[in-house]
């Protein structure tokens, strides 16, 4: 178990999280945030002077289709298919309640 971090400070901040934590887990919750530290100490200690920062190790495209017209439907028709439409558009039952 790492000495980097008490039983009373994970209580502590289970505390502060409004969590109830039981013996059993503080000693795993313990335990665990000990390796998470030990192992962020260890990134810590790693020379990287001559690393580029980055915020993506692989390049990321979108992969879209061309923008093509096609022939579709009409507004006309396709309002004619709307259970209930008005003044050239769909229409709606109200939202929120309003009339």
């Amino acid at each position: 178990m790492s000495e980097r971090i008490t039983r009373d400070e994970v209580a502590h901040v289970g505390q502060l999280a409004r969590l109830v934590i039981t013996d059993d887990e503080l000693t795993m919750f313990t335990e665990q945030l000990g390796a998470v530290l030990d192992t962020a100490s260890d990134l810590a200690a790693l020379d990287l002077s001559g690393v580029e920062p980055m915020a993506q190790p692989c390049a990321l495209t979108n992969v879209t289709r061309p923008d093509v017209i096609e022939p579709s439907l009409g507004r006309d028709e396709v309002l004619a298919m709307a259970p209930a439409a008005q003044d050239g558009r769909f229409r709606v039952p109200p939202a929120l309640g309003e009339a």
